[in-house]
């Protein structure tokens, strides 16, 4: 078998205030296996810390209140009891060496009313009826039509991501990664494709930015921005999501960004978990350059082309999202050249530990 190990891949880094051991980063994962009152199950630290090796885990998404949600049995950080579930996560990763970040969520439109508190509908920039089913307890169910959020309501989601920042921080996390990408909230804010308002939301570019920049302002406020990334999907159309003309959009995302400086940017290239080309001529590279940070690039990448991406400079860390569910020992494998375990589809969502704490290391 080659051996990898001089690749800058496993050289160490620092994402903000975050020294990390090497550029591999676990992408978030969803995984359905939380407990009533969406706190992770106990499982759940000895799942993150079998993948400790990770220079940066990135947890799966996690909601930030409880109208955030849009998944059966997916974790939430903001409840006292979900902090003390998240401990034992963030203490059994740092007795391995690891660090970890929670990814905050809020997932908008793509929901049901059985996932809401109260069956409410769920909330959206503007009441656009999104393509697709949301996974409920009983099984897959089409969305509803969204009710458009008010300024009051958009004004208490800020406050609520910044709320879970601080709770995350309450639970060891060493930081936390903003979801705006993949067709939820923040992304149906940026988008028109789900954007439809009028008012100081809406329209411009620098109105359908407002959100993100104020999201992301409460939350450098509440943990420091040195603790604080963001993921970005500018040409995916997991979700439904679309925009007319994408480019300027999120050049204009990043400029304002630069303005926090950022623990690091997390940017999807391509489809999430599809084709990297789906837009041939977007130039991620034109984004990566203007971000003044360290830049994750994330999909598709194998130890080729993260080696190549890093030697020549197109990227600072690459995230490895499917491979981490059977290869909790991924750098180990990357690492040497060895062969790469197969995952089980039918256990990726929902259930026990059955696929997702019994993958072997190769040393097993």
């Amino acid at each position: 078998m080659p051996d990898n190990a001089s690749s800058p891949l496993f050289q160490p880094t620092k994402v903000g205030a975050i020294e990390l051991a090497n550029r591999v980063v676990m992408a978030p994962l969803t995984r359905s296996r939380a407990l009533a009152g969406d706190v992770p199950r106990p499982s759940a630290a000895t799942y993150y810390a079998q993948r400790a090796s990770a220079g940066l885990l990135i947890t799966e998404a996690t909601q930030v209140s409880d109208t955030a949600k849009g998944y059966a049995w997916t974790p939430g950080v903001y409840t006292e009891a979900q902090v003390a579930g998240w401990r034992a996560v963030t203490e059994a990763v740092h007795a391995k060496g690891g660090k970890i970040v929670v990814q905050l969520w809020h997932v908008g439109r793509i929901s049901h009313p059985s996932l809401q508190p109260g069956n409410a509908q769920p909330v959206a920039p503007s009441a656009v009826t999104p393509k697709g089913q949301a996974f409920t307890e009983t099984g897959f169910q089409p969305h509803p039509q969204p009710r458009a959020l008010e300024v009051e309501e958009i004004r208490q989601i800020v406050a609520d991501f910044a709320h879970a920042a601080t709770m995350a921080r309450k639970a060891g996390f060493d930081g936390v990664e903003i979801h705006g990408a993949n067709g939820y909230l923040i992304d149906q804010f940026l988008r028109d494709g789900s954007n439809k308002r009028t008012d100081l939301y809406g329209g411009s570019v620098e109105n359908r930015t407002r959100f993100l920049f104020e999201v992301v302002e409460a939350v450098t406020q509440a943990i420091g921005a040195d603790r604080t990334g963001l993921r970005l999907s500018p040409v995916t159309p997991a979700n439904d999501a679309s925009d007319s003309n994408p480019f300027p959009l999120f050049s204009h995302a990043i400029e304002g960004l630069n303005r926090h400086n950022l623990a690091y940017l997390h940017m999807v290239e391509g489809a999430t978990g599809g084709p990297r080309d789906i837009v041939p001529d977007f130039d991620f590279q034109a984004l990566r350059r203007a971000f003044r940070g360290p830049y994750i690039a994330n999909n598709g990448y194998d130890f080729a082309m993260a080696d190549a991406a890093l030697r020549e400079g197109r990227a600072d860390l690459i995230a490895f999202g499917r491979p981490y569910i059977a290869n909790p020992d991924l750098v180990e494998r990357l690492k040497s050249g060895a062969p790469l375990a197969e995952l089980n589809r039918e256990t990726l969502y929902g259930g026990d530990e059955h696929g997702y704490t019994d993958y072997p290391a190769l040393a097993a």
